[in-house]
């Protein structure tokens, strides 16, 4: 992936690549060194899921340059893995400016960010940020926001289901639920109408709780984005739910003037996370 995304303007996809691993990262991250000179390029990883957690908290009362050890102290109790030496980030929740705001506390092991950078290093490609996925897909969802209204963006892809909720370009909401959309593909018509159904409720039931929780926020629209059949997906959930459902194009937002295959809405959401990456500024 190689994307420029400048605030304000539309993001610009320059190339779009998948490499097979064979061995392991260190290997992909050479072979990607070679053939896109990734030494002038601006490069970002993203965390897999169970290498991190993502925990909502209220915001501390404390100085700006305490914040992140107030969050060390209250994050002992709940991962699920020793943070004293933990790496974490702080993402503030936009609020009402009533209520006391919170905050998304992310945390990761110093062994898995050490191991990270160390196969960035030895492949001689130059590391700006380890991510999130909830972020990346924030990155993509943001562009289809409306002025002064939420938007929630669901991603199905073979590697689970997410739901994300932005607002004013910030992340306000994030949402796994156990789903794939190679699930989805391999059911017959009647196990597919069930796991649709019960997709859709689970959505009703956190837009819900999120209405009575963010009232201040008002989602304009759900944008989805699947790796099978975004307009079947689309038309089943639309059926189910209040807001207006539409499957995601990112031709409506950024450009990729020499990529064909991102004309494909699906071909789209198979990249969706490495695109929110590279889309971040």
């Amino acid at each position: 992936m190689h994307a420029t995304a400048l605030s304000g303007q539309r993001p610009v996809v320059h190339a779009f690549d998948s490499f097979r691993i064979e061995t392991d990262e260190e290997n992909v991250l050479s072979r990607l060194a070679a053939a896109r000179n990734m030494k002038r390029l601006r490069c970002v990883t993203l965390l897999d899921e169970g290498e991190y957690s993502l925990v909502q908290l209220d915001a501390a009362a404390v100085p700006a340059e305490e914040r992140v050890e107030a969050m060390r102290w209250r994050l002992k109790d709940v991962v699920d893995f020793a943070v004293d030496d933990a790496a974490l980030a702080i993402i503030d929740i936009p609020g009402d400016g009533v209520r006391q705001p919170g905050i998304f506390a992310v945390a990761a092991k110093a062994a898995v960010i050490g191991a990270r950078m160390a196969a960035f290093r030895k492949a001689h490609v130059p590391l700006e940020a380890i991510d999130i996925p909830e972020l990346a897909i924030r990155n993509v969802a943001c562009l289809f926001e409306e002025a002064n209204r939420g938007l929630a963006f669901l991603a199905l892809t073979e590697t689970g289901c997410m739901l994300v909720i932005s607002f004013r370009g910030e992340l306000i909401l994030a949402r796994r639920i156990d789903l794939t959309s190679t699930t989805v593909a391999g059911a017959d018509v009647e196990r597919r109408q069930q796991l649709l159904e019960r997709l859709a409720l689970e959505l009703q039931r956190t837009l819900d709780n999120f209405d009575r929780q963010y009232g201040y926020v008002s989602i304009s629209r759900l944008v989805v984005a699947s790796e099978h059949d975004a307009e079947g997906l689309v038309a089943a959930l639309a059926q189910s739910l209040y807001l207006p459902v539409l499957a995601m194009d990112l031709a409506e937002v950024a450009d990729f003037p020499d990529l064909p295959e991102l004309r494909s809405v699906e071909r789209q959401a198979q990249g969706l996370a490495a695109l929110g990456a590279a889309f971040r500024t």
